[in-house]
């Protein structure tokens, strides 16, 4: 038998989905059900709290505590770029393999790597501006018209003042 639930113990959820959209309960059920949450209501929930983040796909982190499910957005440094992109929103079922050829300002980047900044391994915020713009080079997108290396060499030579926090 398993051992008796305690209603005090807080359980900590991970999961991938697509913001804005009701996903497949099938994948919940395995993850809440034997914490005795409804996957049903959660995902509503979970469209819910994801809806700005309308066809990106976001890591979603539910706090379990007491049968009730507290829903959090973590969101990736692609996600906020592609966010920055101000692109609307699509769908995923009809549009694929989408080029985001848009162009991001300086400062919008400096706002992802603040964002961003507890969970990157740099010493300085200027290194975790350069771990954004690798992330800004992969997504396909320009800074403020350049290409985010050119802008990297730049913040390396010190033609690019980056802020110190």
């Amino acid at each position: 038998m398993p051992p008796k639930f305690d209603p005090n113990e807080t359980k900590i959820v991970f999961m991938r989905c697509t913001g804005g959209e009701v996903g497949a309960t099938s994948a919940l059920a395995p993850k809440i059900g034997p914490l005795g949450l409804s996957p049903k209501k959660v995902g509503d929930d979970i469209a819910k709290a994801t809806g700005d983040w309308k066809g990106l796909r976001i890591t979603v982190k539910l706090t379990i505590q007491n049968r009730q499910a507290a829903i959090e957005v973590v969101p990736s440094a692609s996600a906020l770029i592609i966010k920055a992109l101000k692109e609307p929103p699509r769908d995923r079922k009809k549009v694929k393999n989408i080029k985001h050829s848009g162009s991001v300002t300086f400062d919008e980047i400096v706002g992802v790597a603040r964002t961003m900044r507890h969970r990157s391994i740099a010493r300085e915020l200027s290194g975790t501006i350069k771990e954004i713009l690798g992330t800004a080079q992969s997504v396909g997108c320009t800074i403020d018209g350049r290409l985010p290396h050119d802008v990297i060499d730049d913040i390396n030579s010190g033609k690019v003042e980056c802020p110190s926090e």
